[in-house]
C-alpha cells in the first residue's frame, strides 16, 4: 500500500462548516459559571429535547452496586446506539438516554459504558425498551463533543471490560482529554482516510503507528503534520461499517483520548525521576587481599 499520494491528498482541506452546538451549552464556557435552568422563549427549539415529565424508567433491579475494576475499556465498540433525549433534568444535572441492544444485557445500576469513548455511569434503565440513562457533569460537556449531539445520532458504545476479559485495542480509560475537529476525508479502496486538527497541547502526545482512542475506538495513527496541528488515520471497510466516526461531516468534532502511556513518561522526566535515577550512588565494594 502506497501512503504518500493518499496523505499528501489530505493536506487539501475541504471546505469546513461550523459545528452547531445548542446554545443552552453558552453556559458551560466557564467552570465558575452558575447556569440558571431557563430557556429563553426566543430561541428556536434546539436539539436538548428537555425531560418535562419524571422518568418512567423502571429497572430490572433496585440493587445499586458500586463497580470496582470495570472502568477499564478496550477502544472495541461493542454498537452503535441511539441517542433518544438530551437535556437538562429534574435533578439539575444533565442526562443523556440512549437506545442500544447489546450493552444493555447485563447492565446494572452504577455500571460504566464508554459513549463516544467517555466514561459515563448508568442512573437508570429499561430492558425492556432497551434504554439506559447515563448523567453528564458540566465540565464533561465542555470537554467532549456529547454537547453536539440530537435526539437520532448514533454513538459508539463500549461496556467496561471486566478483569478477566481479552484486551482487544488498547488500555482506553473513557477520560477524554479533548477533541478535534475532522479536517478532511478521502476514500481510498474500501477504506477511509480521516484528518483531524487538534490543540498542541494534546498532538504532543500523538505519535505515528501509536494508539489513540477517537469517539471511543481505539486507533493507530499514521502521520503526525507537525505544523497543521494535525494527524490522520485509517479506517477499514469493517471498522466503517460499526463505528460512528465516517457519519461525521467535516467541521464536526471527535472526542480523543491520548495513550496514557505518554503522559506517565511526561510526568516522570519533569518530576525530575530520571535525574534521581542518574545521581544514584550504589555502595562500593572493596577487595580485601
Amino acid at each position: 500500500m502506497v501512503l504518500s499520494t493518499s496523505l499528501h491528498s489530505l493536506c487539501i482541506i475541504p471546505h469546513t462548516s461550523q459545528s452547531k452546538i445548542p446554545s443552552i451549552f453558552n453556559l458551560l464556557k466557564s467552570p465558575l459559571a452558575k447556569p440558571h435552568l431557563k430557556i429563553n422563549p426566543i430561541f428556536k427549539p434546539s436539539s436538548l429535547s428537555l425531560f418535562t415529565q419524571p422518568s418512567k424508567l423502571r429497572p430490572k433491579t433496585q440493587n445499586f452496586r458500586t463497580p470496582t475494576i470495570r472502568s477499564l475499556f478496550t477502544g472495541i465498540v461493542e454498537e452503535m446506539g441511539e441517542i433518544k433525549q438530551l437535556g437538562m433534568a429534574g435533578h439539575g444535572g444533565f442526562d443523556l438516554k440512549i437506545h442500544a441492544k447489546t450493552v444493555i444485557e447485563d447492565v446494572h445500576l452504577g455500571d460504566s459504558i464508554a459513549v463516544n469513548g467517555t466514561c459515563l455511569t448508568v442512573t437508570d434503565f429499561d430492558t425492556h425498551l432497551g434504554e439506559f440513562t447515563v448523567g453528564l457533569a458540566p465540565e464533561t460537556l465542555r470537554k467532549t463533543s456529547l454537547s453536539e449531539l440530537e435526539p437520532g445520532s448514533l454513538v459508539n458504545l463500549e461496556r467496561a471490560i471486566p478483569p478477566t476479559g481479552r484486551m482487544g485495542g488498547h488500555f482506553v480509560q473513557g477520560h477524554v482529554d479533548g477533541t478535534a475537529e475532522i479536517v478532511g476525508k478521502q476514500v481510498e479502496g474500501d477504506s477511509l482516510w480521516i484528518k483531524v486538527k487538534t490543540d498542541k497541547n494534546l498532538l504532543k502526545y500523538v505519535v505515528p503507528k501509536g494508539f489513540i482512542a477517537i469517539d471511543g475506538t481505539s486507533l493507530t495513527v499514521v502521520d503526525v503534520f507537525e505544523e497543521e496541528l494535525c494527524f490522520n488515520f485509517m479506517l477499514v471497510a469493517y471498522t466503517r461499517q460499526k463505528v460512528v466516526i465516517p457519519l461525521k461531516e467535516i467541521g464536526q468534532k471527535v472526542n480523543l483520548e491520548v495513550d496514557i502511556l505518554g503522559k506517565y513518561v511526561e510526568r516522570l522526566l519533569s518530576s525530575g525521576f530520571v535525574d534521581s535515577i542518574k545521581g544514584s550512588r550504589f555502595p562500593e565494594t572493596h577487595n580485601k587481599n
